[in-house]
């Protein structure tokens, strides 16, 4: 199988990933890092805890613990940022958790939290670093790039993940909005919103397994094999699959792209 990453496309350009530690936010920092940008990840892990994927991913990444749901830490990253580099073409939301069960029994603390993160991350990111994607955008063809990571469960429901449902479309709907201000303004930001269908990442094992806990499978592998035979292409992403849809959203290659929706889901939603 040939796979065309180390292209350079990204050469000279700065990206910032949230949540970039471990699944489609990790592997968006080794596309990025492949096609020779220089990457910001943020997440909530010490940097002690960080060092060992910071050492593998090489002296062009660099991190910054932080929460997203809190406007000091997104300040204490846009300082980073601002320090190390000086401006910032790609902008990746992409920082979320889920949330799952019926409604009647969701506490409101945790229909709170899913919106801090989900939602109030996202705009917080987005509005930190208008200002600087905006100076910097005019650097490169099509502008700057902001990719909210969304979800197919943005665009359609399911039964018992309500507050993942709201969240997730409530980042679409900003996306568009916000692409709309900004060429409305002749800003060179561009906006698109990335809905992945069911992806190989510790957060999806982690809420198969709660799934478990709860009777629902034996095993988390059973429900692996469910979502698969449900999903048309038949298997699981990996989330490399996704990084692959974010770099196009990142590059030139999408400079006419604005208000879209990206949806990687192997036909889920087509059905």
């Amino acid at each position: 199988m040939i796979e065309d990453f180390g292209s350079q496309r990204l050469k000279g350009r700065v990206a910032l990933v949230s949540g970039g530690l471990r699944g489609i936010g990790l592997a968006c920092v080794e596309r990025f890092l492949a096609e020779g940008a220089e990457v910001v990840l943020t997440d909530l892990s010490s940097p002690e805890d960080a060092a060992d994927v910071l050492a593998r991913l090489g002296q062009a990444a660099s991190y910054v613990q932080a929460d997203v749901t809190s406007e000091e830490d997104w300040s204490k990253v846009l300082a980073a940022v601002t320090e190390r580099h000086g401006r910032l073409h790609v902008l990746v939301n992409n920082a979320g958790i889920d949330l799952t069960g019926p409604v009647a029994t969701t506490s409101l603390e945790g229909w709170r939290r899913i919106m801090a993160i989900n939602v109030d991350g996202v705009f917080l990111g987005t509005r930190t670093f208008v200002p600087l994607l905006a100076q910097s955008g005019g650097e490169v063809k099509g502008g700057a790039s902001i990719v909210n990571v969304s979800s197919i469960m943005g665009l359609v429901g399911m039964s018992e993940v309500s507050g993942y449902n709201a969240s997730k479309g409530a980042v679409r709907l900003f996306t568009k909005s916000i692409a709309l201000e900004f060429a409305e303004k002749k800003m060179p930001i561009r906006a698109n919103s990335l809905h992945p269908g069911f992806v190989v990442t510790p957060l999806l094992q982690e809420g198969f397994q709660r799934w478990v806990d709860k009777g629902v499978a034996a095993k988390a592998q059973d429900l692996v094999d469910l979502m698969s035979s449900r999903t048309p292409i038949g298997r699981l992403a990996e989330p490399s699959e996704l990084a692959g849809a974010v770099f196009f959203l990142a590059s030139s290659d999408s400079s006419y792209v604005t208000g879209a929706e990206l949806v990687v889901d192997g036909g889920w939603t087509a059905q």
